[in-house]
């Protein structure tokens, strides 16, 4: 199962099609602000989501899981512009005001050891797989009566 993008009708809902080159013109649909990129990767214990946002720190960020059980990556620069005096920003691209990510989750995500981490301006959020025999320990068989 893969993971797929939820309330954005900007962006393809399946990660496999995230690389389509042809969207790429109009994810620039916020007024002067850069949509965040976003990588998907999987091997057979986990899945690993990374954020490209420079100069953000751990405070800017918010990742929880929400009450459908999605992944909600959220955004928000909560600092001033920093320039120094006498300095005036000519162009700048990698200005995040606000970003909201809605993903919904494969079933064989385990939700209680998801972690996250921010280094070097990519926020990296580790969703741990559960195994076969825990798929199989959370199935139960209901009794007809």
């Amino acid at each position: 199962m893969t993971l797929v993008r939820k309330n954005q009708n900007w962006l393809p809902s399946i990660f496999n099609d995230f690389m389509n080159d042809n969207m790429l013109s109009t994810m620039n649909q916020f007024a002067g602000n850069t949509v965040p990129a976003i990588n998907v990767k999987e091997n057979e214990t986990a899945y690993t989501v990374e954020v490209a946002a420079p100069g953000m720190t751990r405070e800017d960020f918010d990742v929880r899981i929400d009450k459908d059980n999605d992944l909600v990556i959220s955004l928000e620069r909560k600092n001033a512009e920093e320039t120094h005096e006498g300095e005036r920003f000519l162009r700048r691209e990698f200005s995040y005001s606000k970003f909201q990510q809605t993903m919904i989750l494969p079933d064989d995500v385990d939700k209680e050891r998801i972690s996250a981490k921010v280094e070097n301006g990519i926020l990296s959020i580790e969703l741990p797989k559960l195994t076969n025999e825990q798929i199989q320990k959370a199935q139960r068989c209901i009794t007809i009566q």
